[in-house]
C-alpha cells in the first residue's frame, strides 16, 4: 500500500471539495448582489436570504481550507500489526456478516469517501464514536459499539 500516494489522493479530493465550496460561494455572492434581488418592499427578503447563504458558503470555504491545511500537515507513517491505531492509520474492519470496511483515521473531514486502487475508503476522525473506539487498538482486536441505536461488532483485520 503506497500511503504517500493515498495521502495525495485524499488531498486532491479535499481540494476538489474546497473548489466546489468556492464555486458555491461565488454563485451565492453573485445572487446576493444581483440587481434583481434588491428589495422592492419590506417583505421582499430574497436578497437578504441570498446574503445569508453567501455568508454560510464563505464559512464552508474557510472550513475546507483549514481541513486541507490540517490534512497536509499529517505525517504519513506505515503501521504494522504491532502498531496501535492512531492518526494516519488505514484500518480494515470486518463485521459479523463478513462485510469489510476500509477506514482512514484522519484529523479532519470525517465522512469523506474516496476510491483508491480499487478500494472504497472512508475518512473517519477520532471525534467520531467509531474513531474514538478504534484509537489504540491493534490488529485482531474486536470492538463492540452502538451506532445509531444499533449494536455493531467489528474485527480489526489489518492496519497499514
Amino acid at each position: 500500500m503506497d500511503k504517500e500516494l493515498l495521502h495525495q489522493t485524499i488531498l486532491a479530493e479535499l481540494n476538489t471539495l474546497r473548489q466546489d465550496a468556492i464555486n458555491a460561494a461565488m454563485q451565492a455572492y453573485s445572487t446576493a448582489t444581483h440587481a434583481e434581488n434588491v428589495a422592492d418592499n419590506k417583505y421582499d427578503t430574497l436578497g437578504l436570504e441570498a446574503s445569508y447563504l453567501a455568508q454560510g458558503q464563505a464559512k464552508r470555504v474557510a472550513i475546507c481550507e483549514a481541513n486541507l491545511t490540517a490534512f497536509g500537515e499529517l505525517k504519513i507513517t506505515d503501521f504494522t500489526p504491532q502498531t496501535a491505531i492512531s492518526l494516519g492509520a488505514l484500518i480494515y474492519l470486518m463485521d459479523d456478516s463478513d462485510s469489510q470496511q476500509i477506514l482512514f483515521l484522519a484529523p479532519v473531514s470525517g465522512g469523506v469517501k474516496i476510491s483508491f486502487s480499487g478500494l472504497n475508503i472512508t475518512l473517519i476522525t477520532p471525534a467520531a464514536p467509531l474513531g474514538k473506539k478504534l484509537m489504540g487498538c491493534y490488529v485482531d482486536e474486536e470492538i463492540n459499539i452502538k451506532l445509531a441505536g444499533q449494536k455493531h461488532h467489528y474485527n480489526i483485520t489489518a492496519i497499514y
